[in-house]
Order: structure tokens, then C-alpha cells, then sequence
């Protein structure tokens, strides 16, 4: 009888082998399909705002405002302007609760009597002595 003798692989041929099945057998990897980009948004150039023409407009004064802001027509960001300082110059905010005025004889008549007012509702009460 022949018998064939089963040959012994050495381990080294072995190894180098099966690396290059597996590279053989790797599959290439498929290259991502690339979105189309969107166009990038062109910068605005920046623009001065333009200054509102409703408040530039000189307002004139009514009587019994003219005592703590002046006689002469004036805008409505200035006559507020010269309500705070003369505020704060006669130390009218409420030391507790520095968001209300506390009024004098002269803010009084504006505030229509009240001794005390918020400065949110300072101008809503101011905005009727402007005309």
C-alpha cells in the first residue's frame, strides 16, 4: 500500500500565506460619496443703524415740564437724558428699590400727584408733556 505522507507546513510559510489570502479577500473599502456643499452665505457688510426719526424730532415742552428740562424744543432721548440727571442730582431714586423715583414738588405736578413712581411709568407720564 502507498501512503501518502501528509507534509508538515512550516509555520513561517503558514503565516505569510494567510496574509496574503486576507489581503486578497479584503474587499476595497468604498469611498464615502461627498454631499454636494452648500454654498457659503456671503457676509452682509455691517451698516450703521439709522438713528429713528420719530425720536430725533424735536417735541416742545409743556409748563409744567420746562422748570426740570428747559423751555427750548427738545427730542424725546434728550428731554430724558436731562430727567435723569436732574434725578439724580437731587437724589430722587428710592434707596431700597432703585427702579422707583421718588418725586419732588416739581416731578409731582408731572406725575400727576403721585409720590412715587416707577421708571418704566416716568416716561408714559412724561410722553403727555411733550407735544
Amino acid at each position: 500500500m502507498a501512503t501518502k505522507k501528509a507534509k508538515k507546513k512550516s509555520p513561517a510559510k503558514s503565516k505569510a500565506k494567510s496574509k496574503a489570502k486576507s489581503k486578497a479577500k479584503a474587499k476595497p473599502k468604498a469611498k464615502a460619496k461627498s454631499k454636494a456643499k452648500a454654498k457659503p452665505k456671503k457676509a452682509k457688510a455691517k451698516t450703521k443703524r439709522k438713528p429713528n426719526a420719530a425720536f430725533m424730532k424735536p417735541m416742545n415742552i409743556g409748563a409744567m415740564l420746562q422748570p426740570i428740562v428747559g423751555s427750548k424744543p427738545l427730542p424725546r432721548t434728550e428731554v430724558t437724558k436731562r430727567l435723569w440727571a436732574y434725578i439724580k442730582k437731587n437724589k430722587l431714586q428710592d434707596a431700597k428699590n432703585r427702579r422707583n423715583i421718588n418725586a419732588d414738588d416739581n416731578l409731582k405736578s408731572v406725575f400727576g400727584g403721585k409720590k412715587t413712581v416707577s421708571m418704566f411709568e416716568m416716561t408714559k407720564l412724561v410722553s403727555k408733556h411733550l407735544s
